[in-house]
């Protein structure tokens, strides 16, 4: 059965007005046009809706019985058509869930949850670590934004660079190479770990270094820069870190961080989502106030 719903509208109008006439100037009609409309409907229902007494038009029964029902039909079609409301963030009730690494996730966590309660209580914020392995979470609304230095691996995906970082390297203060300039030999002539979520050995440092014929010898890797930074804090190890994510972490931990000897230029942050998200009020909300905190952390000690 096909039901041509524009056939709501003009019922309501007809229900409503009790008229032809008046019910096609309230929609723009002409009277023959509605004339014909009505006799769809009464095909479409096998029933009269409005019968004349006299000079007026009156209800048929069906028609009395299904008048309210046939209005709130047509005002949640309205709704359902019509632009979003503003966004009113006292009421905004709503779980996100941002994908980032642990020290994107350690320096932005508390600035983005301190916008949260002063402005949006409802909202709660789910704070993912990286996969050990690509997957299409982001594709699949799985992720409602995710924070990366790599571009989205699917070209439809929306993206926004959002601020840069500079890898710097960390040691303990106690390292027997402190107090000593940083040279590409004396970097890569110490032992050192890598932050790698898929475990690996190499990174692009390693290629940067053999440019010059250096080679650095990696002991281990491990997934998080929390758990490389408190393994230099009790080794002789280097780490290459996100110098404006780790700032904090760095100096919590009495550690001692200096320029990388090579030139790796800054890294992108970038923030990705799905393009059903492109005009989502609440969604726009809240990647406007992670760009805002990213923006402050990066400016922090410039």
């Amino acid at each position: 059965m096909h039901v041509d719903l524009n056939l709501l509208t003009a019922l309501d109008a007809l229900l409503e007005e009790q008229s032809v006439g008046v019910a096609a100037t309230r929609l723009h009609l002409s009277q023959p046009a509605m004339s014909r409309t009505l006799s769809r409907i009464r095909d479409a229902t096998g029933d009269e809706i409005l019968v004349r007494t006299g000079r007026t038009m009156t209800l048929t029964p069906r028609a009395l019985v299904i008048r309210q029902q046939v209005h709130q039909l047509v005002q949640q079609a309205q709704a359902l058509l019509a632009p979003d409301p503003e966004l009113d963030l006292t009421r905004l009730e709503r779980t996100f869930s941002v994908r980032c690494h642990d020290a994107l996730a350690l320096a932005l966590g508390p600035r983005v949850l301190a916008l949260i309660a002063e402005r949006a209580r409802g909202v709660t914020v789910r704070f993912l670590g990286e996969s050990s392995e690509d997957d299409d979470d982001l594709r699949h609304g799985r992720v409602d934004l995710e924070i990366t230095s790599s571009e989205p691996a699917h070209s439809e995906m929306r993206r926004q660079v959002i601020g840069h970082d500079r890898a710097v390297v960390v040691t303990r203060r106690e390292h027997p190479a402190a107090g000593r300039r940083l040279t590409r030999k004396r970097y890569a002539e110490a032992l050192h770990v890598i932050v790698s979520r898929r475990g690996r050995l190499r990174d692009p440092i390693d290629d940067a270094l053999a440019t010059h014929g250096l080679r650095r010898r990696v002991v281990a890797s491990v997934a998080t820069t929390s758990v490389a930074l408190h393994w230099v804090q009790q080794t002789d190890l280097f780490v290459v870190v996100p110098g404006k994510a780790c700032g904090a972490t760095v100096q919590a931990l009495g550690l001692r961080s200096s320029a990388l000897p090579l030139e790796l230029g800054d890294v992108p942050i970038i923030q990705a989502w799905h393009p059903m998200y492109e005009r989502d009020k609440a969604h726009a909300w809240l990647r406007e106030r992670v760009r805002e905190c990213v923006e402050a952390l990066c400016a922090e000690g410039a």
